[in-house]
């Protein structure tokens, strides 16, 4: 009886039911802006964004074989891009590098005062995400730049929720205080 009921089972079984890990066609397809904003957006300089962004899904090839086929390949995609900012970064204040501008800020919709406007408002989230440790950057930009829930970047960044949710208020309390400072010496 037991044989049977175990025959019946594997029977049952169909490669349909398995996970199937997607290929790095598809993760490229797939992820590619979300590193590029991402690379970008965690400090690369903008004339490096493209080769970060390609640095990443070159680790992300070299490691497609480790993705566990029960892990988020989203998580997969993001740990790695945020290895490869952070390693570039640290490359760049190396080299003595000045500061990110933000150069993908707006779109050539709207008027010179309103492009003038928005290039200055990326400026000034660039200065304040420099300031910022990696791991309060992170939380910061996948919320507040990308959108993504807490839960969503706790799953991302392999975080307790609770951390993230404390990490995203200091990071927001800060971002009140550098715009209070800004405006005070400006205005």
């Amino acid at each position: 009886m037991v044989m049977r009921s175990a025959e019946r089972l594997v029977a049952n079984t169909h490669p349909a039911d398995s996970v199937v890990l997607p290929t790095f066609d598809e993760l490229y397809t797939r992820y590619f802006d979300l590193v590029w904003r991402l690379v970008r957006r965690f400090g690369v300089q903008p004339a490096l964004v493209e080769d970060a962004a390609q640095d990443t899904f070159i680790v992300v090839h070299r490691r497609l074989g480790s993705l566990r086929p029960e892990a988020s390949s989203k998580a997969f995609v993001v740990a790695i891009a945020l290895r490869v900012a952070h390693d570039y970064r640290r490359s760049a204040r190396r080299k003595g590098a000045t500061s990110v501008e933000e150069a993908d800020l707006a779109t050539l919709d709207g008027s010179p005062y309103d492009l003038v406007l928005r290039a200055q408002a990326g400026q000034l989230v660039a200065t304040f995400l420099d300031s910022l440790g990696a791991d309060h950057r992170a939380v910061f930009v996948l919320a507040e730049l990308e959108g993504m829930t807490a839960p969503e970047i706790s799953d991302l960044l392999s975080v307790n929720l609770s951390t993230v949710y404390t990490r995203l208020r200091a990071a927001r309390q800060r971002f009140v205080a550098f715009l209070s400072a800004q405006e005070d010496g400006h205005g």
